[in-house]
């Protein structure tokens, strides 16, 4: 495994972007969908938890790493991620501060996806330089594919160059990270258009997750924005049906714009929130 810093020349950038091809094309073959987050699954009975979605038709899965610094809650680490026994790809979101140093300990642990806070980082350029620098865990060739995640307060006007750049994913929060019982800042909707316009701008091909708040409710308005990947755990695995909601919630997403609900006409030109 490789850890280097960046500094490459285009022959080196090209190697990179050959080294992301495997995981990432795999990844977009399933977009727009859902990365189910596990710790809302009965851990007592995880295995079966985690076939069950598979069954349902899930390729991802989503892990929340909280290390009650940069939030408030303490959740799990490399031995989760390693742990999970699954054919699914394993999308690791890193709530953690100054996640630098950690980076290597999850890739060695087989996370297929990593997502770090541009809030967590004094230098969050560097921290995405060396992630994709790292081999994944499987072997060279596959690559790690890299997040950039967004709180529903930070501006936008992060996600310019060089770290758009340097990234696969924006993600971008609907609620604030580790305080439960939020619900899903409608700001988001707009949050979303405006990153495929600033990613449209960039020239660059870059996929756009939603992360928290998201229900059965309120699901096929997200997927309606275009966005590519949502988050969400409870929403599955609510401990009556995961299969029937993850079907629910694949088929949401999977219905996108064509899903959004008729507008009625109005009268007089409509206002921007």
């Amino acid at each position: 495994m490789t850890a280097q810093g960046s500094g490459e020349g285009p022959a080196g950038m090209a190697g990179k972007e050959a080294a992301l091809e495997t995981t990432l094309a795999r990844l977009r073959a399933l977009c727009p969908t859902v990365s189910v987050g596990t710790l809302t699954a009965d851990l007592m009975d995880l295995g079966s938890e985690l076939e069950t979605i598979e069954r349902a038709g899930v390729g991802i899965v989503h892990i929340d790493v909280m290390d009650g610094c940069f939030c408030p809650r303490m959740t799990v680490g490399t031995s989760y991620v390693q742990g999970l026994r699954t054919s699914m790809l394993k999308d690791v979101h890193l709530m953690v501060s100054e996640p630098l140093d950690k980076l290597t300990a999850y890739v060695a642990a087989g996370a297929d996806v990593i997502t770090v806070h541009v809030e967590a980082a004094v230098h969050i350029h560097r921290v995405l330089q060396r992630l994709g620098a790292m081999e994944h865990s499987a072997g060279p060739g596959r690559g790690i594919v890299r997040g950039l995640a967004l709180n529903p307060a930070t501006p936008l006007e992060w996600l310019a160059p060089p770290l758009l750049d340097e990234v696969e994913i924006i993600s971008l929060l609907a609620v604030d990270p580790g305080w439960s019982g939020q619900k899903f800042a409608p700001t988001t909707l707009e949050r979303v258009a405006r990153v495929k316009e600033i990613i449209a701008a960039s020239g660059r091909d870059i996929l756009v997750c939603v992360d928290g708040g998201i229900t059965r409710e309120n699901v096929a308005e997200v997927a309606a924005t275009g966005a590519d990947l949502v988050a969400s755990g409870s929403a599955v695995f609510d401990g009556k049906a995961p299969e029937a909601n993850a079907r629910f919630m694949l088929e949401a997403m999977r219905r996108g714009p064509a899903g959004r609900a008729p507008v009625p006409a109005q009268g007089g030109p409509g206002t921007a929130g």
